[in-house]
């Protein structure tokens, strides 16, 4: 007989509801208000006026940290190094392996530049460029999270990028050492101990002491997301991240308890965090909400995750594999677990998923901090139109175009026609000035 919890929905397919109730559960509007839009406007604005005096003044005001110069919220190699060493011998081996996985996996992504020539001698091509300079932000004060830096950091390394500028914010001046050697592990050039939307600011425009980025990665609060938001076109950025989410699919061979606590994984996050499970058997889900009820109390943020549970979890009950495959690609999720025996044959049926963490044995968690893909993955169902961050979003492309005599020729001919009738006689003339005759 199905249970009835207050903890997490039970939904199911078959209802004549369930379209209406899913877009209720998955509506997430990550839009600023209209006075967090104005008060980072106004800290914008202050940055590229004031630059330096500005930052001073806002890490006071805001991480309640008194300096004089910028000078002493500026962090060098050494200092990044010193950190790597004072940490213990097991955090230590945990950043190295974890970074060394992170690269050895983007180091299959590098694209190459490639041309081709043409019978007429033409070449074509494609030029593939480093970024000269990227600005990391990190979460400070309380979340303290390395794998960020490693996940943010190793790909643009990796790309080629010289300059990776790291800004994390020291609410009372508190640093945080694993924070710092993860930093010196990925190849950060120098650390700026700035946050908020004042140090986006600082990374946009540049300051006297910060300089100015080509692109802008790395989570943050709602003032983070909003200046990343409104910085767009001065610099690059990643993405508008949402909150954390999971969608399990399970066929009822993965323990109980392994789903709940792989459930609880994302919903500890925050509270606005989603954990979804999909399933096809009741009497397996009945098994999951029972260990959820049992393990949710001896979890140490239990209050987070039963808000997230409450508020945007669920366990779905569908009719077959084939309406959980459809399901998927409606979601579209951040993480997907295809907790069932046989994950391969599902993967033609996936198009939109973040990440697919495929079998029993493979936890989301594992690609969160050491797997080796990148964690840093589209939310609110936007792995519809985009991908996890990769080596691919510190470069750029350029293409390559050389004519021959008789390419300027051929090709010219074509251009004056599509020219003439486009009324741009200029364009047309200019091919016409190469043709042979």
């Amino acid at each position: 007989m199905t249970q009835v919890s207050q903890t997490i929905a039970r939904l199911s397919a078959s209802n004549a509801d369930f379209d209406q109730a899913l877009d209720t559960l998955l509506a997430w509007e990550g839009v600023s208000d209209r006075e967090v839009q104005t008060r980072v406007d106004d800290i914008l604005s202050e940055v590229r006026a004031r630059g330096d005096d500005a930052l001073i003044e806002f890490t006071g005001r805001f991480d309640r940290l008194s300096v004089s110069a910028m000078s002493e919220l500026t962090l060098g190699r050494a200092r990044l190094e010193e950190a790597y060493h004072a940490i213990s011998d097991d955090q230590r081996d945990a950043l190295d392996q974890a970074s060394e996985r992170i690269r050895a996996y983007h180091e299959h992504q590098k694209p190459t530049s490639w041309q081709y020539t043409e019978a007429d001698g033409t070449m074509l091509g494609q030029k593939v460029t480093p970024l000269d300079r990227v600005g990391v932000y990190v979460p400070g004060g309380k979340a303290a999270y390395p794998s960020s830096v490693l996940m943010n950091v190793v790909p643009a390394h990796v790309a080629g990028v010289e300059d990776i500028v790291m800004v994390v914010p020291t609410p009372d001046g508190v640093l945080n050492e694993l924070v710092l050697a993860a930093a010196f592990v990925a190849g950060v050039t120098r650390v700026f101990t700035i946050g908020g939307a004042q140090a986006v600011a600082a990374l946009a425009y540049g300051t006297e002491s910060v300089p100015r980025v080509d692109k802008i990665v790395g989570p943050g609060n709602i003032y983070v997301a909003t200046a990343k938001r409104a910085v767009f076109g001065q610099v690059g950025i990643d993405m508008i991240a949402g909150p954390s989410e999971i969608l399990v699919i399970s066929d009822g061979t993965t323990p109980a308890d392994w789903l709940a606590m792989d459930l609880f994984s994302q919903a500890e996050h925050d509270e606005d965090a989603q954990a979804i499970l999909v399933a096809w058997d009741d009497a397996h889900l009945d098994e999951v909400l029972e260990s959820i009820e049992r393990l949710l109390p001896t979890m140490e943020r239990e209050a987070i995750i039963r808000a997230s549970l409450e508020k945007r979890g669920a366990l779905i009950r569908v009719e077959s594999a084939a309406e959980a495959a459809a399901l998927i690609n409606r979601i579209a999720p951040e993480h997907l677990e295809l907790s069932v025996a046989q994950p391969d044959a599902w993967l033609d049926q996936v198009r939109h998923a973040g990440a697919i963490f495929m079998g029993t044995y493979t936890a989301e968690v594992l690609g969160d901090y050491c797997a080796g893909p990148n964690h840093v993955l589209p939310t609110s169902g936007t792995a519809r139109f985009s991908s996890p961050l990769g080596v691919y979003d510190f470069q750029k492309r350029s293409s390559l175009i050389q004519c021959s005599a008789e390419g300027a020729d051929r090709l010219g001919r074509v251009a004056s026609v599509l020219a003439r009738g486009e009324s741009l006689t200029a364009h047309a003339r200019a091919a016409e000035n190469r043709l042979k005759s």
